[in-house]
């Protein structure tokens, strides 16, 4: 069941050279305008009963003017949105509240604009309340309350009901973890129960936990609609692609798609994990001592070069990342033709699973200044359980336990 149908939307900011003729072109006349932006062009896409999807992009992509548009809160230049169910949505945080009024004469507010009647808000009330958590504060004023007070109680107000489709903005970006942790427990909750999601976030690690889906959006343009880990793989390449570099992307052998960018200046030519016995091996035991061996090849000459690596789970979010800049390791003044080998030392303290190794090699800290090579998937492992107790998680991380009885 199809549940949001955007079909063709897009969407122009147009500046007029009067008053006069933006009021004109409001009733069709034909008026041309001083100056047009298009946003947002040509986006297609539907969503069906239960899927959680993430919509991500740059700054200025026009991921909010979507959702918007979605919402019914900015009209669209062209194109249609059919929604078949009722929306709930979160995109700033002060979701229209009246700073004067105080936050249940908001909530009351606020639950009347989403359709339901004074008893089912009374009804409600309570729970909303003691969602927020914000005491006292809940009869103040608004203008007193921080932003992430401000979170809270809209967070309390939006999923008072179960909607159809819940739609966040970064709003949940704000406020303290404590609060941040309660709210994905509440979308996953609804999740189960049925509800359709879409969220718009920076945090790779909050898409790809809820999401099966992402879109990504760039100069306006749907470029990318797919598996959460490839989409973001993606983004990550394009935002370190330079002039003189470009991204690529293949499907592996397992079904994955590895995304690579870069100049091409230095390139690693081959990865290997070795066990405690230096034997190559795709398969290590929770626990064990390993080897990860990294031969890099320069081809061209290079002033500073330093490796990045990352582990990753099966969803692809980062489990462990360091670089040789942060290890105060970097290595300078590379010729073309130079090969170095890489020997990186840890013991494998994850949970049982499927993991891959994201590389990147680069002239500083971060990929954005030179960016030689940008490697996803880059080796894939297995950590198996031989001679552990039983535990869950992707970490080991074994304790000593002590107790005292009286």
């Amino acid at each position: 069941m199809i549940l949001l149908n955007v079909e063709g939307l897009g969407k122009a900011f147009r500046k007029y050279g009067s008053e006069l003729h933006r009021f004109a072109s409001w009733f069709g006349i034909p008026i041309k305008a001083k100056e047009e932006k298009w946003v947002l062009k040509n986006i297609s896409f539907k969503i069906c009963k239960g899927e959680a999807i993430g919509i991500i992009g740059q700054n200025g992509a026009g991921k909010s003017t979507l959702l918007k548009m979605i919402t019914g809160t900015l009209q669209p230049t062209k194109g249609k949105v059919r929604v078949n169910g009722r929306i709930a949505a979160i995109l700033e945080l002060g979701m229209g509240f009246n700073p004067e009024l105080t936050g249940r004469q908001n909530v009351r507010h606020s639950a009347g604009l989403m359709g339901f009647n004074s008893q089912q808000i009374d009804r409600a009330m309570a729970s909303m309340e003691e969602f927020a958590e914000i005491g006292e504060y809940f009869d103040q004023p608004v203008r007193t309350y921080s932003s992430g007070m401000r979170v809270r109680v809209a967070f309390a107000v939006a999923t008072a009901y179960r909607p159809e489709i819940l739609i966040v903005d970064e709003a949940l970006s704000v406020g303290d973890e404590y609060f941040k942790h309660k709210s994905f427990n509440r979308i996953r909750e609804f999740q189960e129960q049925g509800t359709t999601l879409l969220i718009v976030s920076h945090d790779r690690g909050a898409i790809q936990s809820l999401c099966n889906r992402a879109i990504l959006l760039e100069d306006g343009h749907i470029i990318k609609d797919g598996n959460p880990e490839a989409v973001f793989d993606f983004y990550n390449a394009i935002i370190a692609e330079k002039e003189n570099s470009t991204v690529e992307t293949k499907t592996l052998s397992n079904g994955k798609t590895q995304t690579s960018s870069g100049t091409g200046e230095a390139k690693v030519s081959k990865i290997s994990l070795l066990n405690h016995m230096q034997e190559e091996v795709e398969s290590v035991s929770v626990g064990d001592d390993v080897n990860l061996k990294i031969t890099v090849k320069a081809h061209a000459d290079i002033p500073t070069l330093i490796l990045g690596y990352s582990i990753k789970d099966r969803l692809g979010q980062t489990i462990y990342g360091t670089n040789t800049a942060l290890k105060n390791q970097p290595l300078l003044n590379i010729s073309s033709g130079e090969v170095i080998t890489y020997n990186i030392r840890f013991p494998i303290n994850l949970g049982i699973g499927s993991y891959s190794i994201q590389t990147a090699l680069v002239s500083s800290e971060s990929h954005l200044e030179n960016n030689y090579e940008w490697l996803d998937l880059a080796y894939l492992f297995n950590v198996i359980n031989i001679n552990k107790e039983e535990f869950a998680g992707c970490a080991w991380i074994d304790p000593i336990i002590e107790t005292n009885r009286k």
